[in-house]
């Protein structure tokens, strides 16, 4: 996928609902070669819809504070990732919004890791 593709492909769901399969919960932990890292939010993907990375388009769920195994939600915001190979769709429940301060807050724990500018609609 070029860079090209991978940013209309993002930039496409801006506004949409879809529906997230949920893989990390909320209070999963994820070990990592050199350190472990515990989700505070639900992080999951879209079915069937492939990313930059070759896997399905990952998605940071925000405004739900519990476990769900899978969530309709609006995409409100996009983690454009500068270093690396894909990027991030942000969702919450309708009606739900964050700017883009409470949403790179919310995502830190796992963008500190990357150059990341988020796109807020």
């Amino acid at each position: 996928m070029t860079y090209e593709e991978r940013k209309t492909l993002v930039k496409s769901y801006l506004g949409k609902t879809v529906r997230i399969e949920i893989d990390r919960p909320i209070g999963y932990v994820h070990k990592k070669e050199n350190y472990s890292l515990t989700y505070p939010i639900n992080y999951g993907y879209i079915p069937n819809v492939i990313g930059g990375d070759g896997e399905e388009l990952d998605v940071y769920l925000l405004g739900v504070d519990k476990p769900v195994k899978e969530y309709s939600a609006k995409i409100i915001g996009i983690a454009h990732r500068e270093n690396d190979v894909e990027d991030k769709l942000i969702a919450a429940p309708e009606g739900i919004n964050f700017n883009q301060a409470q949403i790179a807050e919310a995502i830190h724990f796992q963008e500190q890791y990357y150059k990341t500018y988020i796109e807020v609609i």
